[in-house]
């Protein structure tokens, strides 16, 4: 997991024109909440969080104006075409602390000989690990699975410290036949005239 320092400024302006002034200075505004404390509104060097975000569930350490604060990800939003920062929301953790993630699933291996489709159920799983210790992702082997074949939550193995935030029965993974296209009326008849 990645440990990334991030200098923040406080925020004294805020609405639509405040935060396009910010982003035209490559700033991006922010909010950091949790712990039952108020909300902190914060600018963003845009560049060095983008970097961040690259990472998934990545650990932020804030300095806001001298005071640090151990963040993660909660919430990010994107332009829809350029897909530049518009806004983040950071959620304030401590050491030792459980929280509840999404960590991405990846698969190893090849599936059984013939013509079967994987189909993702999920491509995150919700787990529950140490803030400190997040896992950047989770690996499914699906070597020799055939239709009809599933993978489950509870069959995934989990790095140490982590556990299922979801039901264990979850479909996760599963193996489909792949199926031919029916031929339309007009070949049907091509084929029967030949």
């Amino acid at each position: 997991m990645a440990d990334v320092k991030i200098s923040a400024e406080i925020r004294k302006e805020f609405g639509k024109g405040a935060s396009r002034r910010l982003r035209r200075e490559d700033k991006v505004p922010a909010v950091v909440y949790g712990h039952g404390g108020d909300p902190v509104h914060v600018a963003l060097p845009g560049y060095d969080l983008m970097m961040a975000l690259k990472n998934s569930n990545v650990l932020i350490t804030l300095d806001i104006e001298g005071r640090q604060e151990l963040v993660i990800p909660k919430a990010v939003q994107r332009e829809a075409i350029r897909g530049f920062l518009i806004h983040v929301d950071l959620l304030v953790v401590k050491r030792g602390e459980q929280v509840t993630v999404e960590i991405p699933v990846h698969t190893e291996g090849e599936l059984a000989p013939g013509q079967f489709l994987l189909e993702h159920v999920l491509n995150t799983l919700s787990v529950e690990a140490e803030a400190t210790h997040i896992p950047e992702s989770v690996t499914v082997s699906i070597d020799g699975l055939a239709a009809g074949d599933s993978v489950l939550a509870k069959d995934i193995p989990l790095p140490k410290g982590s556990s299922l935030a979801i039901d264990e029965d979850t479909v996760v993974l599963n193996v489909l036949a792949a199926q031919a296209a029916e031929p339309t009326a007009g070949e049907e008849g091509e084929s029967a005239g030949e």
